[in-house]
């Protein structure tokens, strides 16, 4: 069992840990080491684009877990109400990934070179929009995942709930 929750908090820490490490370390690193702005964005696109996969298969094993776990310990139900916030920050993540991303790429890839494209032109005005509505969805999964993370640390163990 102890296994099991391990493997459960690594899943969500390595999902918060890894949203943390991208908006304080590489994309404030992207745009201030790379030559132009362009160059910076296509390289946090991308790796934003692999940290959803990345999130989303963290909760994969998360929920996992959690149905063994339940299994394993006889509870009353496989789910519980903490694991609402894991299907939001799997929502908002799906949201970002296949919507938000998407519409920014194609408004990217009709731009060419951003920093070409005046500020008021509307394709901009609308990829800035998008870019907003980008950080916070990642913000809200980043706090989700913290709300998680600590009703998850302080749920009792098996061992712990016989007595």
């Amino acid at each position: 069992m102890s296994f099991l929750r391990f493997v459960r908090l690594l899943a969500l820490a390595l999902w918060i840990g890894s949203i943390f490490f991208f908006a304080a370390v590489l994309a404030p690193t992207a745009f201030s080491v790379l030559p132009s702005r362009t160059l910076a964005g296509q390289m946090v696109s991308h790796s934003l684009f692999t940290l959803h996969w990345i999130g989303l298969a963290c909760a994969m094993v998360f929920l996992l877990t959690c149905v063994l776990l339940a299994l394993f310990q006889g509870g009353q139900s496989m789910f519980y109400p903490r694991d609402l916030l894991l299907i939001a920050m799997m929502a908002i993540t799906l949201v970002a990934h296949f919507g938000i991303e998407r519409k920014m790429e194609t408004l990217r890839n009709n731009m060419g070179v951003i920093e070409n494209v005046p500020r008021e032109d509307p394709r901009r005005v609308e990829f800035n929009r998008m870019h907003v509505w980008s950080e916070r969805m990642e913000e809200s999964v980043f706090l989700c995942g913290l709300v998680l993370f600590f009703l998850v640390v302080r749920e009792p163990s098996a061992r712990e709930r016989r007595y």
